[in-house]
């Protein structure tokens, strides 16, 4: 009783997932998750999207990983299923299939023959054994699986084309599983991370986008070199980083990254996608003198290190630098130690007068941002020496060759199925008064205009082989 429960319960499950309609719902739902995924931005691109939700709708989304749905339990659940269901299909038509492919109608069948369009026969001159030895070795280079029979006057040629065709949906099923395959081997064994390295560093580590958590690489990434043109108006026209890649400290290749040329190394991927730019450690200041002599002194000094005051008043060094503060542009912090007394930290702005007029009154009051506080002298910000780095996304996708693999078998499933068919040709010979009577005939399982198309041509050969002018 218990097995005949058991059995029952394993004939529902194969009947459901051996269902055409599950592969159509399975499809429909597919197809909407993935114009959901275009309307919803997945991953970093989510944060602006998820701003201008209310809190529970965010919440929703959240919880259903509508913000990275391609990497979700339940997305990976509907592929698995389609996986389940193209399998089981499969396995269940394809007897159905085997028997269709090995069936041999036998030779001498006349109902093919039958309203057979006057075109289609004629009458040939010669010996019988003859004719039948010239129709044969025509009828054995055009087909396989030729036979003959040979039933009183009648003689019959039996032949194939095309008997693989039955197959072509299996490749199709094939090529789609393949595509599963390959885009989980992706999600499970693959990763998306981001990394920034300045001209003339090298890093072996990236950040993953997903967890924020760093992944040591195999190997090392050096930028030689980053350069970017510009348009007149400021746009970015174009920007290179020269890469070199190290493992254990030995150079092993040189690319060019380019914006839509990414490179790849030992199976990473890394694409152009920003570049920035940060201070450095020089900074170009102008120092004024305001004495009965006034002078004006242009220096460069190294941020961090001391530097002699003009009148040797005692020294000053820069000990902060910014590229942008409180979007007023690039300031340095200037700290004056004087020979006695206490320090004197205060803030120089490159854009001087625009910073005056967006910092609030009580902060102009301050000797912070008072670049003459340290009498008698007044500091100018002249700017700061500024170094790029260049933005590197970096993939690796082990799927991507089973992917590939599974697109070529697709195109060769719709190929076989769309454009073959299974064609089964039959000739008769007749002996007559007149002369051979020679008839061609054929079925297809699809395509009609083909097999109309390929019985034209085998008469036309035949009669070519008589003399007969089509």
């Amino acid at each position: 009783m218990v097995n005949s429960k058991s059995k029952n319960r394993s004939n529902v499950i194969w009947g459901f997932f051996s269902s055409v309609k599950l592969t159509i719902v399975l499809l429909i739902i597919l197809a909407i998750v993935s114009i959901l995924g275009t309307v919803v931005p997945q991953e970093q691109g989510a944060a602006e999207f998820a701003r201008r939700l209310n809190p529970a709708m965010l919440q929703i989304f959240t919880s259903l990983d509508f913000f990275d749905m391609y990497h979700s339990i339940w997305f990976r659940v509907l592929i698995g299923c389609l996986a389940m269901n193209l399998v089981i299909c499969s396995v269940d038509r394809f007897p159905a299939a085997w028997k269709r492919f090995t069936l041999r109608p036998e030779p001498d069948r006349t109902k093919p023959f039958d309203n057979l369009p006057p075109h289609q026969s004629f009458l040939a001159q010669g010996t019988p054994e003859e004719i039948a030895n010239k129709v044969n070795k025509l009828f054995q280079s055009r087909y396989k699986k030729t036979r003959k029979k040979e039933v009183g006057a009648n003689l019959f040629f039996y032949g194939e084309r095309g008997n693989y065709s039955h197959f072509g949906v299996y490749l199709v099923h094939l090529s789609v599983l393949l595509i599963i395959v390959g885009s989980l081997v992706g999600s499970f064994f693959g990763f998306d991370a981001y990394v920034n390295i300045l001209a003339g560093e090298q890093i072996d580590t990236v950040m993953l986008r997903k967890t924020m958590r760093p992944l040591k690489l195999d190997f090392t990434v050096r930028c030689d070199k980053f350069t970017v043109d510009f348009y007149e108006n400021g746009a970015p026209k174009e920007y290179r980083s020269d890469l070199s890649f190290l493992v254990k400290g030995k150079e092993m290749a040189k690319e060019k990254l380019l914006v839509n040329h990414p490179v790849e190394f030992m199976g990473i991927t890394f694409y152009q996608a920003n570049y920035g730019s940060i201070p450095g450690k020089t900074v170009r200041v102008k120092i004024s003198c305001n004495t009965a002599q006034p002078t004006v002194i242009d220096m460069k000094v190294e941020a961090g290190k001391s530097i002699a005051l003009p009148g040797g008043e005692g020294k000053f060094k820069v000990i902060d630098v910014r590229g942008d503060i409180m979007k007023m542009g690039q300031a340095a912090l200037i700290s004056v130690q004087p020979n006695q007394g206490k320090p004197v930290d205060f803030w120089v702005f490159k854009h001087g007068e625009m910073a005056r007029k967006m910092l609030p009154e009580p902060m102009l009051k301050s000797p912070k941002f008072n670049p003459s506080a340290f009498k008698p002298y007044t500091f100018f910000l002249d700017g700061l020496e500024t170094k790029f780095y260049t933005g590197l996304q970096v993939n690796r996708d082990p799927g991507v060759s089973i992917v590939w693999i599974g697109c070529f078998f697709m195109i060769a499933g719709l190929f076989v199925t769309f454009f073959l068919s299974h064609m089964r040709i039959w000739v008769h010979l007749l002996k007559t008064d007149q002369g051979m009577k020679i008839s061609a005939a054929g079925t297809a399982n699809k395509n009609p205009v083909g097999l109309q198309r390929e019985l034209e041509h085998l008469t036309n050969d035949l009669k070519d082989l008589f003399g007969k002018k089509g």
